[in-house]
Parts: structure tokens; C-alpha cells; sequence
């Protein structure tokens, strides 16, 4: 197993539970890839989600079948959008048990709820997919048409138009109008799972858990062991500290990016869309008061707080970072984990008041602006709807601007693409061959004995495990190797 990310886990627990023997090989000294908590300033006893910070598609299926011990955590409400039209910004809270645009969200779940079961099945192909919709005007909304049409369509008020836009844009570089569709691949895996919740403990927590049982069922872990070549025999060559080392195996599942997996096998690369978001890891003081007198900040921050997204914005946020400029204002979310978790702050810190917040900055693609440049940019967006600047509340030297850059330096994400690449659809196209398990299961490579089985397999998107425990029935679907004649 190279790489050690969650979905790498995943794999090598399932391979581990049904007796295979798995060697996973990490280049950093931890595991869990973007999966981690950290505690980033000194003295602060908060663990943040350093990078990702929500579990979104992790099937039931997989956490019963591993018998993974996390707890997951529903948020009191679900967004909060300031409205940048209205005076004294006054925005729109929307509570779990009140809808909006609730028939647009009714036909979008006649499509993802037949299609979630399918990611930990074989591919269907496009036919089959559809097929197994009854909706079909909603299939061609959501998957055959740009979904920037059927938003327009469904909801007139610009600030609702937002709020259901952005599931279409997160690290995605695109316009909701764009023929590629690949906004609309993007918008499906924002949906496909359900509700968005909080891992209890942060983002380390399912780290630990899926370590827990993978030693469990006897996989060994190696980190700080960097991959520097793959053959496609199953020779893997590594460095540690102290040497190079060498490993064969009958099978190699790289949880790395088909980008760096090609470099690893000698073999040109492919461009790759690059990744489009900045990530600003605060500890507050407090929370901050709002420009907003009709909610209060534990309100507001309990759930997705939408600032300057209307779809006019979002429009507007695209044309100018395609024409090589920041964002004037920078669209962005906020999320408070520590109201629907306080377990991430040490008792004293839960005691003061103080609170984390991460903020997520749409179009920002790959190279944009520099640090500095993009941290000010999410300042001024956040500003702009609050009754005192933000800085005025942070926790003296907590802030952490992670860019694309960081991510592609250290987690080895090309171009910072939170993805691996571009998203695909969760099905195969009708002419697609599905003649090999790896292939049925949407994670084969050019080579028979190499496999994804990270974010760049088909249906590897989101912090799932989907693309390590397809991996894994692709390793276990295989026809067991001949054993030698006995004389």
C-alpha cells in the first residue's frame, strides 16, 4: 500500500480482516493524508481539522463492516447566509427541520438516493444508472445539463441561488453554466451522501480509528518511509531514515495521485485540474459579533455560515480569478466545529469561550495570489459581515492559512486538488470495458498489478473510504494465485 491516507486504511483493513498480508508504506510521519487533527500553535490546547474537516460520504456500510469506533455529530442548524443586499445584513438561517427550495431538493434526491448505494457496488454503467432512476427529467437536470440551469429554474432569490451553488464549486474551478459539467459531478458528490457531519474528536479521531483496526487484523504501518519508484511487477523502492529498502508484493494499491503514481512508474504525466480553495484555521476568543441583530453568533456559526455567495457573486468571483485576480469580495464558508464539539478544546479553553473556526475561500485556483494575499482577501469577505473585525477576537498567533500550494508540498496533492484530479461520474460510460475487477470497481490503471485506491479512483472523492474499500473488493474479487504443484 503506498500512501496512508484514510482511504489507504480502509483498504488495508478490509484486506487485513479477510487474511491478506498488507505492508503500508507512509512518506510522512504520521498517518491519515488530509485526515488528521494537529494542535498548530503553540501553547494552545486546540486540535483542529487541519485540512479536511467534515465527514461527508462515509457509508454506514463501512464503518459496520470494520467495526470502527467514532462518533459522529449532527450540527444544531444548517447555514446561515448573510444577504449582502439587504440592509444591516440581514442573512437567511436555516434549521434542519425547515426546507428551502425543497422541490428542487426532493427531485435531486430521486437521483442521488438510488445512486448511493451503487459506490460500494461495481460500476454501473451510464444506461443502468439512469435506468435506475424513475425521475428522469431530474437525471437530465442533475446529470445531463449544466446545473447551473436547474438552479436558476427552481429558485429566483440570488441568496438561495447561492446556497445551493456552492455544493457545485467547492475546489472546483468552473461556472454553474459550463458544458464540461464537471460543476455538476461536483454538485452530485456534495449530495449523493446525505447530511455533512462532525467527527467527534476532529478529523484525527477516524484517523485513529481506522490505525486501531487495521493493526487489529495484522497490517503493518511504516511511516516516514518515502516511495521513490514502482514497478509494475509489484517492486516497490523505498527510503527510511537510514536506507533504501525494497519490498515485492503481488499487488501494489497506491493511495497516491494518479499524477505522482505515473511519476513513481516512470511515465509521463498528465496535466491534472488544479485544486481552487484556501483553508484559514482560527482559535477565537469568542465568537464575533454579527452585523446581524436577528441571530445570535451561536446561531449563526452552529451550522455553514455563507458570506458573499449569492449567485451573482459566485459569477461575478469566477470571472475575476479566471482573468488572474483575487476574488473582490472572496466567497467564502466558515465552520465553527467546536459548538458541536467542544471535545477539541482542553477544558480551560471550553471554560474562556473561545471557539475554533475554519474558513474555506472558494476561487482560489492553483497559483492565484500569494499567502498573505489570500489570507487578507478571506479577512476582508469575513469583515464585511461582521459588527467587529475578525482579528479583534483571534487568539494571539492563531491563524493558519493552508493554499493550494501547502497541500501539493505536503500531502503530495498535485496542484493542490482535493480530489486528485477531476472528479468523474460514479458510473462508467456505456463503452467503457468492465472486463477486469479492477475495472468493474473503478480503480484500474494501466498496469494489472497496480491499483487506486485513494482520491483518483473512480467514486474517490470526499472523505468516504469509497475508493479504499473498492480497492480492497477489486484485490478480493481477483482469481486466488495457483499454488505450486506438490510433489
Amino acid at each position: 500500500m503506498v500512501g496512508g491516507g484514510h482511504n489507504g486504511l480502509v483498504a488495508a483493513a478490509y484486506l487485513g480482516r479477510a487474511g491478506k498480508r498488507v505492508l503500508v508504506l507512509e512518506r510522512l510521519p504520521q498517518v491519515g493524508g488530509a485526515a488528521v487533527s494537529a494542535q498548530p500553535f503553540d501553547g494552545v490546547a486546540a486540535r483542529l481539522s487541519r485540512y479536511s474537516y467534515l465527514i461527508s460520504l462515509l457509508p454506514s456500510r463501512i464503518v459496520a463492516e470494520l467495526g470502527l469506533p467514532i462518533r459522529r455529530a449532527r450540527r444544531r442548524y444548517s447555514s446561515y447566509s448573510p444577504d449582502p443586499a439587504a440592509t444591516g445584513r440581514t442573512g437567511l438561517l436555516i434549521d434542519h427541520r425547515i426546507g428551502v427550495a425543497e422541490d428542487f431538493y426532493r427531485r435531486c434526491r430521486s437521483v442521488t438516493q438510488p445512486l448511493w448505494p451503487t459506490m460500494t457496488e461495481p460500476l454501473l454503467t451510464r444506461s443502468q444508472a439512469r435506468k435506475l432512476v424513475d425521475a428522469q427529467a431530474s437525471w437530465v437536470a442533475l446529470i445531463d445539463e449544466p446545473i447551473g440551469h436547474a438552479i436558476r429554474a427552481a429558485v429566483s432569490d440570488d441568496l438561495v441561488r447561492g446556497v445551493i451553488a456552492t455544493d457545485a464549486l467547492i475546489g472546483t474551478f468552473a461556472r454553474l453554466d459550463e458544458d464540461s459539467l464537471r460543476q455538476n459531478v461536483c454538485f452530485l458528490y456534495h449530495l449523493i451522501g446525505g447530511q455533512w457531519d462532525v467527527p467527534v474528536g476532529g478529523m484525527g479521531a477516524l484517523t485513529d480509528a481506522l490505525v486501531q483496526v487495521a493493526h487489529r487484523y495484522g497490517v503493518e504501518i511504516l511511516t516516514a518511509a518515502e516511495v521513490f519508484a514502482i514497478d509494475p511487477d509489484g517492486e516497490v523502492r523505498y527510503r527510511t531514515a537510514d536506507e533504501e529498502r525494497r519490498v515485492h508484493g503481488r499487488l501494489v494499491l497506491a493511495g497516491v495521485t494518479p499524477t505522482v503514481l505515473a511519476s513513481l512508474l516512470g511515465e509521463e504525466t498528465q496535466p491534472v485540474a488544479p485544486g481552487s480553495q484556501v483553508k484559514v484555521n482560527m482559535v477565537l476568543r469568542r465568537l464575533p459579533r454579527l452585523r446581524d441583530n436577528s441571530v445570535t453568533a451561536e446561531q449563526a456559526f452552529a451550522g455553514t455560515v455563507h458570506i458573499n455567495e449569492t449567485y451573482g457573486q459566485l459569477a461575478a468571483a469566477y470571472a475575476r480569478a479566471a482573468d488572474g485576480r483575487l476574488p473582490d469580495p472572496l466567497p467564502c464558508e466558515i465552520y465553527c466545529h467546536s459548538l458541536t464539539d467542544p471535545s477539541v478544546l482542553s477544558p480551560s479553553l471550553r471554560a474562556s469561550g473561545a471557539q475554533t473556526l475554519t474558513v474555506f475561500g472558494l476561487h482560489t485556483p492553483h497559483g492565484l495570489g500569494s499567502r498573505a494575499e489570500t489570507t487578507e482577501a478571506v479577512f476582508a469577505s469575513l469583515n464585511s459581515v461582521l459588527a467587529e473585525p475578525i482579528q479583534d477576537v483571534v487568539m494571539p498567533g492563531c491563524i493558519e492559512t493552508r493554499t493550494t500550494h501547502d497541500l501539493e508540498q505536503t500531502l503530495g496533492m498535485t496542484a493542490g486538488n482535493i480530489f486528485h484530479g477531476a472528479l468523474t461520474w460514479p458510473f462508467a460510460e456505456d463503452d467503457e470495458p468492465l472486463d477486469t475487477p479492477a475495472r468493474r470497481w473503478g480503480v484500474a490503471t494501466q498496469h494489472d498489478r497496480v491499483l487506486l485506491c485513494g482520491a483518483g479512483a473512480r467514486r474517490g472523492g470526499g472523505v468516504s473510504g469509497i475508493g479504499g474499500h473498492n480497492a480492497a473488493m477489486a484485490v478480493l474479487e481477483r482469481p486466488a494465485r495457483p499454488r505450486p504443484p506438490q510433489y
